[in-house]
């Protein structure tokens, strides 16, 4: 069954890549500029390797699931998983995991924005720890947060330069 978790949550990936394709196009033709080219690789290579390496430690380390771990981590997948399509839903159009500034564009502070800065970053960081989890791969989910951490770190310093473009 974790198996088949994983999967899900790959497909669902790909809606959000579908999504993502659909909106850039629509910000380019409205005079979208994009920041931090470089790193957008670098965030989907880590996702991918995210889930490949849940699924590869849970069988070859032979990692149990340990329903007092694994539901509640279920749960928090399934919340950051709420949290980001609803950030998603808030920018509209403007959603994207690349950087594009639609110039003239308003910053949005409605939804989970009116808040937190970051709302989508705060619950892919809750996901990247509680998805390995929730088969108790431990060690997935150590690296992947530092990982993680690294990756937003460079994200969130060229969303505030480009912010500051607009």
């Amino acid at each position: 069954m974790y198996y088949l978790f994983i999967v899900l949550i790959g497909l669902e990936r790909l809606v959000e890549l579908a999504v993502s394709r659909r909106n850039a196009n629509w910000s380019f033709a409205r005079g979208g500029r994009e920041f931090g080219q470089g790193h957008y690789p670098v965030m989907v290579a880590m996702h991918g390797a995210l889930l490949l390496s849940c699924m590869a430690e849970v069988a070859f380390a032979h990692r149990p699931f340990i329903p007092a771990l694994g539901w509640p981590m279920v749960a928090l997948v399934a919340a950051s998983t709420i949290v980001r399509w609803w950030c998603v839903a808030t920018l509209g159009k403007h959603w994207n995991p690349r950087l594009i500034i639609v110039p003239g564009a308003e910053l949005v502070r409605s939804g989970p924005y009116r808040w937190i800065h970051h709302p989508n970053y705060t619950a892919v960081a809750v996901e990247v720890v509680a998805l390995p989890l929730v088969h108790s791969a431990w060690l997935t989910a150590i690296v992947f947060t530092i990982a993680n951490a690294a990756v937003l770190r460079v994200r969130i310093t060229a969303e505030n330069l480009a912010l500051g473009y607009a």
